[in-house]
């Protein structure tokens, strides 16, 4: 039976290096966030106010692909960032920013909404905290050009509301405190993150 595994957590995180990671060593299909394909995302952080609608929009639409291709295939697939955090997180943190209207904003939640209405949560949830200082060397570490233009308040805001909603959530859940840790190039980390989810899994699947 096909499962689905997401990993959630703020820009810089490390989501896809441990989606990666992990499909590798589980032998999972991956679904990875498009973001050079993504047609708004430059712009979007040059011009936060003018483009923030059109951007969330785009990302609920094509995380809702997402999931139905997930329910529809036969292997289990780990997913790069859920359609949650869009509803949840980045598109309240524009609105009380200031950077969606509220008439926007209102409009995004009723379609997300009717689209929480058809789909389900993912069988485990794998969430990355940590703190704006590894993030922002993170993000400095990738070189993407257009998150050279990421506000250090904006990271901030978005991590107290990734904190606010995982302490809420109610489906099943691994927490990873990524600040003291390196997965990508400590065996050790990585172990000990593919035991826990073992242990977790072992009780799901």
């Amino acid at each position: 039976m096909a499962h689905h595994i997401a990993i959630a957590g703020n820009i810089g995180a490390g989501k896809t290096t441990l989606t990666h990671l992990l499909a590798k060593h589980y032998g999972w299909d991956m679904q990875l966030e498009d973001m050079d394909e993504n047609p708004y995302i430059s712009d979007f952080y040059e011009d936060m106010q003018r483009w923030s609608f059109n951007l969330q929009v785009y990302f609920l639409n094509a995380r809702w692909q997402n999931i139905q291709d997930i329910r529809i295939g036969q292997k289990t697939v780990i997913q790069d960032r859920t359609i949650y955090e869009d509803a949840f997180i980045f598109a309240p943190n524009l609105h009380s920013m200031g950077l969606m209207s509220t008439r926007d904003y209102e409009n995004y939640q009723r379609l997300f909404e009717n689209i929480k209405q058809q789909i389900e949560e993912p069988d485990l949830m794998i969430y990355l905290r940590a703190g704006i200082p590894k993030l922002v060397d993170q993000i400095q570490m990738r070189g993407r050009d257009y998150e050279d233009a990421i506000r250090l308040d904006y990271l901030k805001r978005l991590n107290e509301r990734y904190e606010a909603w995982i302490a809420d959530y109610k489906g099943e859940l691994l927490i990873f405190n990524v600040d003291d840790t390196n997965f990508q190039e400590n065996p050790d980390d990585l172990s000990n993150i593919i035991n826990q989810i073992e242990s977790k899994i072992n009780g799901l699947f």
